[in-house]
């Protein structure tokens, strides 16, 4: 392989990963979009992902948009594969690297199936986005032995996952990922405000999440 191909294919990886990106904030956008309206009692549609894209099939165009969305999110998760197979960022085979890319495996999948969702709703197989997945999951987690301690576990875990972003917020270590050196002092300010505000807001939405689930254990 020429190392002219080789470029080649890099650049579409890049164009492909960025677009994912994206996507997915596109999506969470929308998500904090609902939320919003759901504080004030307004909207019809759940603040979660599916809920989101339920939301842009309603818009005009909605169905372009949402095959956008979703070619996006494919994007977004063929990158996340690259990086857990190919380790372009040299994460390494160790005990470290090798849970890194299992992650960045396992976050492929979720985003996979929400890739899926975004499919089925353009082609008018989906759901509204107002059925409770998290519900529903819980509840059959419940029934089974040991239930309650199981979703009890899974509340910590994920108690724990908010306070690991809190440190990854404090520490920015997302600065690692980002090309700073051609913006000035003050824009690195803001980029760096940002990324740790909405770090200690995801980690304050994993906290109240498991809170819940170990409260629906406890009851």
């Amino acid at each position: 392989m020429t190392p002219q191909l080789i470029q080649q294919r890099s650049l579409w990886v890049e164009r492909l990963a960025r677009f994912g990106y994206a996507a997915k904030g596109v999506v969470y956008a929308i998500v904090g979009i609902l939320a919003a309206q759901a504080a004030f009692s307004i909207g019809g549609f759940s603040a979660d992902t599916k809920g989101a894209l339920s939301a842009i099939v309603t818009q005009p165009f909605g169905k372009i948009l949402l095959s956008l969305v979703a070619i996006g999110l494919i994007g977004y998760v063929l990158w996340r594969f690259i990086q857990a197979i190919k380790d372009p960022e040299h994460e390494g085979t160790d005990t470290k690297g090798l849970a890194k890319r299992l992650s960045y495996a396992a976050n492929g999948f979720v985003y996979g199936s929400l890739a899926l969702s975004a499919i089925s709703i353009v082609i008018g197989s989906g759901s509204g986005g107002n059925s409770n997945s998290t519900q529903d999951w819980t509840g059959t987690l419940l029934s089974q032995p040991f239930g309650q301690w199981l979703v009890g576990t899974i509340g910590a875990g994920v108690i724990g996952l908010g306070f690991y972003q809190f440190y990854t917020a404090y520490k920015a270590k997302f600065c690692k990922k980002m090309d700073l050196s051609e913006v000035s002092d003050s824009q690195q300010n803001w980029i760096i405000a940002i990324g740790r505000f909405g770090l200690a807001a995801r980690g304050v939405v994993f906290c109240i999440i498991g809170f819940f689930l170990i409260q629906a254990a406890r009851q």
